[in-house]
Formats: structure tokens, C-alpha cells, sequence
């Protein structure tokens, strides 16, 4: 059994790793595996030329569009002060197999994983500029036809962003203006595309966190 000491130690170590979460709700499935439920195909703007999206295997296939294809979630979802998580696959293509678009409070953003004809991690767009040109961007080799779990946490404060185990965005808001390109604007609140590339998503789920102010 820890000693008080300890415990207080331990205590510490969590708080200093974790500095801004207090605590979360349960998760919540955005997919159960079986059907699109509150996911619809999106057909506007780069979107209408879009590939096939289906369910098989317990997997999301997003396929490959001419340019894009997109899907969004019309179910409630939250602003601010939340997690997402997913398992993300490129099947085939060589750009982005999952953009995520997203609320952050009142403005938005799309985290952008595999684009720019493939390595470019980041997010769309800080004071107008994209994922390979603002202080998000980070390179990162993409296997085909491997799975990756992707986690994104949202606050007023900050975007953060993890792939596996790795942390690939740690960006604070501050008096930066953040913006999304007009296309990804018919996602909201939640969109996930591929860009000439056929993606597999599974596992997605969200649970709001609460925010020591």
C-alpha cells in the first residue's frame, strides 16, 4: 500500500501531466459498426463527385472522391470542452485519409491528418494559413492499410491532438484567428473527409471534459 507521501506524489505527477481536465463524461458511440446512423455523405462544393461511403466490417469506408469525400454528423455534438477519438485507416490514395472538421467555441478548424500528398499532420487554418504553413504542421510516415487511433481534445484554451501515443498538436488559441476553408463549413459540427484517397474510420466516440477555469 502507497504511503500518504506517495500518494501525494502520485496525486501531483497526474496533475502536472493533466493540467487542465478535472474530470469527463462517459463516452459517447458515434458509430455503432452496423449502419451510417447520424452520418449522412455531404454533396456540395469538392464534395459532389464524392466517392462511395459504406459500412462493412464493422468499418466506415469513406472512398475515394474526385476531389473529396465527406461525411458529417448531424447528431448533436459539442463546441467546446470535449474529446473525440477514432481509429483511422488510409486504404488507398496517397493524401489525407481523415480531416476532421470541428467547433472550437464559436469559431472552427480541421485537424488534418496525411495531407499534402501525404505526410502533413496539422490544423486548417491558423491566421489564414493551412496545416503545411502554420506552427501545427508536423511530417509524419503514413502506412497503408494500418490502423491509427486519433484523439482530439478541444477547449477554449488549446487544440490538442494525439496519434497512438504521440503528441502531434499542442496549439494554444491565445489572439490567434481561426478559420476553415468555406468547403469543410457544410460539416459542421462534425465532418471527417478523404482527399482523392479512400479512407476506413471505426470507433468514434466523444465525451465531454470539464475545464479547471
Amino acid at each position: 500500500m502507497l504511503s500518504k507521501r506517495w500518494r501525494f506524489t502520485a496525486v501531483a505527477m497526474v496533475a502536472t501531466l493533466f493540467p487542465m481536465t478535472a474530470g469527463a463524461d462517459e463516452w459517447k458511440s458515434l458509430f455503432d459498426g452496423k449502419k451510417l446512423g447520424k452520418w449522412v455523405v455531404v454533396d456540395k462544393f469538392d464534395f459532389i463527385n464524392h466517392g462511395k461511403v459504406e459500412v462493412k466490417d464493422g468499418q466506415l469506408l469513406v472512398g475515394k472522391g474526385n476531389p473529396g469525400t465527406g461525411i458529417r454528423y448531424t447528431g448533436e455534438f459539442p463546441k467546446v470542452d470535449y474529446e473525440l477519438e477514432l481509429e483511422a485507416m488510409r486504404v488507398e490514395g496517397d493524401d489525407f485519409f481523415c480531416a476532421v472538421t470541428f467547433h472550437v467555441g464559436k469559431a472552427s478548424q480541421s485537424l488534418i491528418v496525411g495531407g499534402w500528398r501525404g505526410p502533413v499532420v496539422g490544423l486548417s487554418c491558423i491566421d489564414d494559413e493551412p496545416a503545411v504553413e502554420n506552427e501545427t504542421c508536423v511530417y509524419k510516415e503514413f502506412q497503408k492499410k494500418r490502423w491509427y487511433k486519433i484523439r482530439l481534445r478541444v477547449t477554449e484554451a488549446k487544440v490538442e491532438a494525439w496519434i497512438d501515443k504521440e503528441q502531434v498538436v499542442d496549439f494554444t488559441v491565445g489572439d490567434h484567428k481561426l478559420t476553415i476553408y468555406f468547403e469543410p463549413e457544410t460539416m459542421l459540427p462534425l465532418g471527417i473527409a478523404t482527399w482523392e484517397t479512400t479512407g476506413a474510420l471505426r470507433n468514434i466516440r466523444v465525451r465531454k471534459i470539464k475545464v479547471k477555469k
